[in-house]
């Protein structure tokens, strides 16, 4: 059986640390072990209830009201708060967390379902699917979760990008004024749901793109670049080329085409320094999202010039 410190805990649930001692105190609210050296720690259950009881306060509940509740009237009443649109979907979020923690692949779907139906593709993505990720990638990196529940979130995300993408029109080559987007991962690098977010966004948005997707060497990136004639080239880096390396890596895709510009994402690129000219570092998809219609712009006046 899992088990998790206080701090596992404020990452899964975004409470607090100093308000889960306080609820603990006062309320009875979770019921922790001690170990040997006397350090709390947390079972399934404590997680499960703080995670319904963080939704009901969420949403203006009193804490002094909702630990009056059973486990069952407190699941139910945190649950029915799934159906409503709220600003920060911290029910929804941490629904979809619960159902991750029993590796409910049915009930997962069916939440991330009603969210695309409630938000579209791209916010259920960006305020639900991404923020679920990333607590759980946090929390099995420092051991208090399985690989598995990190896997069934993200290849669900994957699943729904792929079916969203594949819903969308192709933009034809011939279409002379719309952006070319060249996307790719480098010859090592297999993390691709933020690549696949970009895919989506982009073909969305009406851009032409070239999904070449994981672990392409650079010759091969190059032939494709020369013969599709990219406005952008976009890659994710978060486990190559090394770090001393990233600096050349970007060097030599400029020096062998020139003419796009180059999108870097990821941690790798953000704290990079002096990437060569033309580069452009970036650790948001938000951010992304926003940039489309920059180069829309850039495109328009340059076919304006000519």
């Amino acid at each position: 059986m899992a088990r998790y410190s206080i701090s596992d805990l404020e990452q899964l649930s975004g409470v607090k640390a100093h308000t889960i001692r306080i609820w603990e105190q006062r309320y009875n609210l979770l019921s922790p072990s001690r170990t040997t050296t006397n350090i709390r720690t947390y079972g399934e259950a404590d997680l499960r209830r703080l995670l319904n009881v963080a939704a009901l306060c969420a949403r203006g509940q009193r804490i002094s009201q909702v630990v009056r509740l059973s486990e069952e009237e407190c699941q139910t009443a945190a649950l029915s708060l799934c159906n409503e649109v709220q600003p920060a979907d911290f029910a929804r979020l941490n629904a979809m967390l619960g159902a991750t923690l029993d590796l409910d692949e049915p009930r997962l779907h069916r939440l991330f379902d009603e969210a695309i139906e409630q938000l579209g593709p791209e916010d259920a993505l960006l305020r639900l699917g991404y923020p679920l990720l990333q607590r759980l990638s946090v929390s099995w990196k420092e051991g208090s979760l399985s690989v598995a529940q990190e896997r069934l979130v993200a290849q669900l995300l994957r699943q729904e990008l792929m079916a969203s993408a594949d819903a969308l029109p192709l933009i034809p080559l011939s279409q002379a004024d719309a952006p070319r987007w060249l996307l790719f991962l480098p010859e090592g690098e297999w993390q691709e749901l933020a690549l696949l977010f970009m895919n989506y966004a982009l073909r969305a948005r009406g851009q032409q793109v070239l999904y070449l997707g994981p672990n392409l060497p650079l010759p091969d990136i190059i032939a494709a670049a020369r013969t599709f004639q990219p406005t952008v080239l976009a890659t994710v880096l978060t486990t190559t080329p090394a770090r001393a390396q990233l600096n050349n890596y970007a060097d030599e895709l400029r020096k062998q085409y020139p003419d796009a510009t180059l999108l870097l994402f990821g941690t790798l690129a953000v704290q990079a320094k002096q990437l060569p000219e033309g580069c452009l570092p970036m650790a948001c998809l938000h951010e992304f999202r926003d940039l489309i219609p920059v180069i829309n712009q850039v495109v328009e006046a340059q076919l304006t010039e000519k």
